[in-house]
């Protein structure tokens, strides 16, 4: 593949890394809004469980866009190389 491509790949990825760090933020805000107005102990608790849940999720999402763009860093290096 191209140079060209590979940055470009460098792009989009650093905007999903970013945008997946919003979407994180914004499921927190709204878990720990959820967790403060429940109205029972046991629905308090299913709404911490939950914003752990979506935190861990959000976690391992971001941890793989950036092992994407470690691997897409190796390629840009690679491609310079070969030239």
């Amino acid at each position: 593949m191209s140079l060209e491509y590979y940055k470009k790949q460098m792009v989009d990825l650093r905007a999903k890394l970013q945008k997946e760090k919003d979407a994180k933020k914004k499921d927190n805000e709204y878990y720990a809004r959820m967790v403060k107005f429940a109205s029972t102990p046991s629905g308090k608790a299913s709404y911490r469980k939950s914003k752990i849940d979506r935190a861990a999720s959000h976690d391992r999402q971001i941890e793989s866009i950036k092992r994407q763009i470690e691997s897409c860093k190796d390629n840009i290096a690679r491609e310079r190389k070969r030239k």
